[in-house]
């Protein structure tokens, strides 16, 4: 896991991609807050794409948690909000 890296505020120029589950309400908020900050991201459905899953699971060492946040291809956390849910 990355700490040094702020999930709500990821790096200008960084490639930030979310690891989500489509109901999930807190993957929901983390979405509202990248849009409304006018962050760019990419999201991989890891409930129903099963590379995605087997992604994540290599990223965060096998939690399931979601959102899973991954900026420039390091995984920085899984959950939304302090303390994380999701």
């Amino acid at each position: 896991m990355s700490d040094a890296i702020d999930y709500r505020r990821p790096p200008a120029g960084s490639k930030l991609e979310l690891y989500v589950k489509p109901s999930c309400p807190y993957c929901a908020q983390a979405r509202e807050h990248y849009d409304a900050a006018g962050i760019a991201y990419g999201v991989h459905d890891a409930q129903h794409d099963p590379a995605a899953r087997d992604a994540m699971f290599a990223l965060s060492g096998g939690d399931p948690t979601v959102p899973a946040i991954v900026v420039d291809g390091a995984y920085v956390r899984s959950g939304w909000g302090e303390p994380p849910r999701g």
